[in-house]
């Protein structure tokens, strides 16, 4: 498999209760890293809410899955993007997202799915 072909990028776009869309990436992603493929991660619009400190998800009938983002971690997962805009948008801050993530422009997110090979959305 060539570098091109391994190049790939998840991305979260949806709030993460209401849907399985998000806890299906989470798990892709996650599988996705024990095969050490080159993945890149990035939480655009409501899906910044996937790694949000202390979620409400009572009625949702779905356990809070958002602390398992820090096994990206363990998964040497290492290219984790936030796009700033749809974090302030939000009224988030880095202090409220249960990992450590760096924040690009929008321009910048543009520019990087250019860039992208293989995309999958959530």
């Amino acid at each position: 498999m060539n570098d091109e072909m391994a190049k790939l990028m998840v991305v979260f776009r949806t709030a993460p209760y209401g849907s399985i869309y998000s806890f299906e990436g989470l798990e892709n992603v996650l599988i996705m890293g024990a095969y050490d493929q080159d993945v890149s991660v990035l939480f655009i619009d409501d899906g910044v809410f996937a790694i949000k400190k202390g979620m409400d998800n009572s009625g949702t009938g779905i356990k809070d899955f958002s602390p398992t983002f820090r096994a990206l971690e363990a998964y040497d997962i290492e290219k984790i993007f936030i796009d700033r805009t749809s974090m302030e948008s939000r009224g988030l801050t880095k202090d409220d997202l249960v990992i450590d993530a760096e924040l690009i422009e929008s321009d910048a997110v543009e520019k990087m799915m250019e860039e992208q090979k293989n995309f999958f959305m959530f």
